[in-house]
């Protein structure tokens, strides 16, 4: 047995025992403020000691991590065991999409969420058989290297940079709008001051060490997110069904609320509140037809009104009445189109409980085909933009072989199943709480929750008497996907410590995809912009200050622009997997599968692929002014990559074959890539 073998496998002995350590430590915590929340310890002071904790831990590792060598600063010294890569590629992964907003949109979409659920699996499968291993093989640091030297020149390089920093800004983005709502949620800060309060914990994650110190700061985060999962999920299931595995229980209880769903749908109540929606919404849609004469209009009836009664000697309350619903109209047109936009959006609340179980719900053939394209369209972006996702593939760069690239898939998709096979049970859970328990209860009784989350954001959660009969309906409760889960534990009435796990899971979920990100952008502008094609006689010392000066320019950006709430955070992850997969799935694959391709075709069908996607989202999406009517065969913004993807594959191609074939040098190098089970791969990186 070589000395490097024998070496490697002491050192995973020695983390084994670390994390066995750490993962005891954790529970013992645990158990400590469960303790102490029974002796009186307040809610916000439980919320702080799992705040500070984990941040504290985790800025403990970094610092212990810290590093100036460029291999271990870049990729963990390519000494990473397949175990602990899979688990902290899973931490990796594992977002505040996946954490906060799988099970929130399964909740909302039913069947139509799990659209997310196989695209990202199935994207695992895509990056064992496609490209793991056969970037292990070709080395280096970053996903623009490999592109700089299949296709040649920087050029390509250049194109790789800019859409490796627009897809990762736009999902580190999603990343701390997550660590703002946990932190001002759970310690009672103001929004804006939780973001940098959680920047905080991403910079001192990923400052210091790099690669390497965001790899064990992962391994650490991935130990209490999937505690944090699983812990209330299990406890609903035995509350609700006596059976702990809630994947076995997931059948009977989906049955209940299926039931429930009936009753709701047909309830006069109900039919009353969702009518009232509805006449918001028409009225609202005829005003915008002639916003200045419909504001003269309403703004003159309710001064004749006001009038009126003040002549007639009215009794007061009828003329204070009056007087308020003048003084809450619209203080000009603007404001009056602002508002009949919101009321415009009704519609969707007039409608009745969505079936959970019920695959592409509509009221026609039509409907029902526009959901069958749009369940599609997510499986196709999310499955290409996993398997393109540049801080993703960077984790297989940090093995000591292409065999255990390939073990590290395994495992990551073994990490990674242990949260999706569970997130469908935990949205049908919460569903059950809410329809029997929330719903039918008085607004006088409402939980305190409600009025916490309210107060974070509105649109999170809202629970409006909107007609006024003092009892909750199910249409007027307004549940934004991103409170599901962190609210989960409070709706079912869990000991608060519990509600704080959740948040540490939540937390550290955020947290380990947002050093990912924020690293693969600092390192696309220190190591493949300032040292390949700036500076290539940059001292390494020189090349790792940069990047991690970058690291924090690129973390404030990031914070400045998550304060203008670009979008939900499953939008801004899904956009990002649109904008990966039609930027750099075509040139990966092909790059690694035809030595025809070409750097021309690579530039061209890069730009193209990209191009389409980013026209397309601005032209749909309404955060940039787009509208639902530009959009091309019926399909969201979020599956842009539809288009995106096979613009770039086809370009490439016709492209490469209209142009000169790749040098012998070239093709010589995808032969080498191609055949990743040659030995004499351990330890090798590149300068």
């Amino acid at each position: 047995m070589s000395e490097s073998v024998m070496g490697h496998k002491a050192f995973k002995a020695q983390l084994q025992k670390y994390y066995t350590w750490y993962t005891g430590g954790f529970l013992a915590f645990l158990f400590t403020l469960a303790v102490a929340e029974q002796m009186g310890l307040s809610k916000q002071w439980i919320g702080y000691w799992f705040l500070f904790a984990t941040i504290g831990l985790y800025a403990g590792i970094g610092i212990m991590s810290r590093t100036v060598d460029p291999a271990e600063y870049y990729v963990a010294g390519r000494r990473v065991p397949a175990f602990f890569n899979g688990m902290a590629t899973g931490a990796d992964w594992m977002s505040a999409a996946s954490f906060i907003g799988m099970a929130g949109t399964l909740y909302l979409s039913g069947f139509d969420g799990l659209a997310f659920v196989m695209g990202w699996t199935g994207g695992y499968c895509l990056v064992a058989f496609l490209l793991a291993p056969y970037l292990r093989k070709f080395g280096q640091f970053t996903i623009p290297d490999f592109l700089g030297e299949r296709y040649g020149g920087n050029i390509v390089r250049s194109i790789g940079i800019f859409a490796a920093i627009l897809c990762s800004f736009t999902y580190v983005v999603a990343q701390i709008y997550g660590v703002g709502l946990i932190t001002s949620r759970f310690t009672g800060l103001e929004f804006g001051v939780g973001v940098f309060v959680g920047l905080g914990g991403i910079l001192v994650c990923s400052f210091l060490g790099g690669m390497r110190a965001v790899t064990w700061t992962q391994v650490a985060q991935y130990v209490i997110l999937i505690i944090a999962y699983l812990t209330p999920v299990v406890w609903l299931s035995y509350k609700y069904t006596g059976n702990p595995i809630p994947q076995i229980a997931y059948g009977q209880v989906l049955q209940k609320v299926t039931e429930r769903e009936k009753i709701l749908t047909n309830d006069p109540k109900e039919i009353e509140v969702r009518g009232i929606f509805k006449a918001r919404a028409d009225a609202a849609t005829e005003n915008l037809k002639d916003p200045a004469a419909a504001y003269a209009k309403g703004k003159g009836a309710l001064e004749q009104d006001v009038a009126k009664l003040k002549t007639a000697n009215a009794p007061a309350d009828q003329l204070a009445t009056a007087e308020k619903a003048l003084a809450a109209y619209p203080k000009d047109e603007a404001a009056a189109k602002a508002q009949w936009g919101k009321d415009k959006g009704l519609a969707a609340r007039a409608a009745p409980p969505k079936p959970h179980a019920t695959p592409f719900p509509g009221k026609d053939e039509a409907a029902q085909d526009i959901a069958r394209r749009n369940f599609l369209g997510i499986v196709f972006c999310m499955m290409i933009g996993t398997a393109a996702l540049p801080h993703i593939l960077m984790r297989y760069y940090t093995t000591p072989s292409v065999r255990q690239a390939r073990q590290s898939v395994f495992w990551s998709l073994f990490f990674i199943f242990l949260l999706y096979f569970t997130a469908p049970a935990l949205a049908v859970l919460a569903k059950y709480d809410v329809y029997h328990f929330l719903v039918g209860s008085t607004f006088a009784d409402l939980p305190a929750w409600a009025a916490n989350w309210s107060k974070v954001d509105p649109t999170l959660l809202s629970i409006t008497d909107v007609n006024k009969d003092g009892i909750v309906q199910l249409a007027e409760i307004l549940l934004g996907t991103d409170v599901i889960v962190l609210a989960t534990p409070e709706i079912a009435g869990l000991p608060y410590v519990v509600s704080g796990l959740v948040a540490a899971g939540g937390l550290a979920a955020a947290l380990s995809t947002a050093d990912g990100l924020l690293l693969t952008i600092a390192n696309a502008l220190s190591h493949d912009l300032y040292y390949k094609m700036i500076d290539p006689t940059a001292t390494t010392t020189r090349r790792v200050s940069v990047s991690k000066a970058l690291l924090v320019v690129v973390a404030l950006a990031a914070a400045y622009v998550t304060s203008l709430k670009p979008g939900d955070i499953l939008f801004l992850v899904g956009a990002a997997f649109s904008l990966a997969a039609s930027a750099f799935f075509p040139a990966l694959v092909l790059g690694v599968f035809w030595r025809r391709a070409n750097k021309w075709g690579a530039i061209i069908g890069m730009l193209t692929g990209l191009g389409v996607c980013m026209y397309y989202m601005v032209i749909t999406y309404p955060f940039f002014g787009g509208v639902a009517a530009n959009q091309w065969f019926s399909l969201n913004p979020i599956s842009a990559g539809v288009f995106g993807v096979p613009i770039g594959i086809i370009t490439i191609i016709v492209v490469s074959l209209l142009t000169p074939e790749p040098s012998k040098k070239v093709q010589e190098l995808v032969d080498h890539v191609r055949f990743p089970h040659l030995r004499g791969d351990i330890n090798t990186q590149a300068a």
